[in-house]
């Protein structure tokens, strides 16, 4: 054991791997952890905590209760150590403030201080072709050595094609938005475009539009109008843990289907609260003469210009042909983030496992392999030591597997329990 740095490395810390380090802690004591976040502190979303916004999930799906009811990491008992679950049960909401559950992550991070290390960024994993140790390649140069990892790096951001090969501050993904809009607080009537559909898409006009009264907000979507999330209760079955082994069990073609089918339980739609909000706001502006919101319907950007005085973006209506074009001073991304790819992608695994790509196996449709216990598999005249990916297989896994909480405590049970046994082995 001297040889190795940790059993299980780690990669990334944010709510997936929490909830592993807490499943690892309570199901499996015996095996030694370490975990490498490249933030200097734990959060969650820290970029999108709006005022008055709320998550998205029933508070109790939260990091470990599905698994383990009675553990102390839950968010019930958060409240209790914070001295605060009276005062958060006489609020009434259905669904917590997105502060409150940011805090409570960060709180769970806490407890598991002793076997994370923070400022840590990974730049690549590497593996012995003779199913050796894996060594972890720090940015520093540093190296640590451990007898499995699992990585669990977030989704990268979605762009849309204009926008890829554009290095601009002005223009940036929705989840920077708190740390970017304060350079406009100076301006006093800044123009904003948010790109997208989506809840994201309508917290940010709302919020932009309370923080900018005299600002002008182009609000730019492909569809008709905002769509209502679904949230039918036989639908609402896909974040139950028997779909994840139906979906994994189905064809590449099902799994389309059954994607399209499912779409609007958790991407393109927003909430019913903040749609009434937003076309509250738009009705008003009607009756006041004041038109500092545009929505663009039908609308997607086909080019996109930066300038000294603005950014110039080419609007073109889907269904109609026609074109005009807005000048903005900054362009906010609400258009979410980036599933695993095939083998001709931007994302056939995450960046860290480039080095053993050549060694994965593949689907017929050119995907990276990947187990029911989310274990990397290798390509038949290839091995690979025990690697783990936790938060990223929704191509393969399902919807529970889309960045939401609905699973994740389940989900880190089926790692936890996979990694003590091959570790056994």
């Amino acid at each position: 054991m001297a040889d190795y740095d940790a059993d299980v490395i780690g990669i990334g810390f944010g709510p997936s791997n929490i909830a592993l380090a807490i499943a690892l802690e309570e199901l499996h004591p015996g095996i030694r952890t370490l975990f490498l976040e490249h933030r200097s502190k734990p959060g969650w979303q820290p970029g999108m905590l709006l005022e008055g916004s709320d998550i998205q999930h029933h508070p109790v799906r939260d990091l470990v209760t599905l698994r383990n009811p009675r553990s102390r990491y839950s968010f019930i008992n958060y409240l209790h150590e914070e001295n605060r679950l009276v005062p958060f049960l006489n609020l009434g909401l259905p669904f917590p403030l997105r502060k409150d559950y940011a805090r409570y992550v960060a709180w769970a991070a806490e407890q598991l201080a002793d076997r994370v290390r923070f400022g840590a960024a990974v730049t690549a994993v590497h593996t012995a072709e003779d199913d050796g140790p894996v060594e972890v390649e720090l940015a520093d140069g540093e190296r640590l050595r451990a007898r499995s990892v699992v990585v669990a790096p977030g989704r990268p951001p979605s762009l849309p094609a204009p926008f890829r090969d554009i290095d601009d501050p002005r223009i940036f993904h929705y989840t920077r938005y708190l740390d970017r809009i304060s350079d406009l607080t100076e301006t006093g009537t800044p123009r904003l475009a948010v790109i997208g559909g989506s809840q994201s898409a309508v917290e940010l006009v709302l919020d932009s539009s309370n923080r900018f009264p005299q600002g002008r907000i182009h609000n730019i979507i492909r569809g008709f109008g905002y769509r209502q999330k679904d949230l039918s209760p036989f639908h609402g079955e896909v974040y139950f843990p028997e779909f994840v082994d139906y979906y994994y069990a189905s064809s590449e073609e099902s799994k389309g289907e059954l994607d399209r089918q499912l779409r609007y339980t958790n991407y393109s739609a927003a909430d019913i609260d903040v749609l009434d909000s937003l076309h509250t706001r738009l009705y008003e502006q009607r009756l006041d003469g004041d038109h500092r919101i545009a929505l663009h319907r039908n609308t997607e950007v086909t080019g996109v210009r930066p300038g000294p005085t603005g950014i110039a973006l080419e609007l073109t209506e889907r269904h109609l042909g026609t074109t005009d074009e807005i000048e903005v001073d900054t362009v906010i991304l609400a258009t979410g983030f980036t599933d695993l790819t095939d083998e001709d992608g931007d994302h056939f695994l995450p960046d860290v496992l480039e080095p053993i790509r050549h060694r994965v196996g593949r689907t017929p449709s050119g995907r990276a392999s990947i187990g029911r216990d989310y274990r990397v598999l290798a390509a038949p005249e290839a091995s690979l030591p025990p690697i783990h990916l936790n938060g990223v297989c929704e191509t393969t896994h399902g919807l529970g597997d889309a960045g939401s909480f609905s699973l994740v405590s389940l989900r880190a049970a089926t790692i936890a329990d996979s990694l003590s046994k091959s570790l056994a082995a």
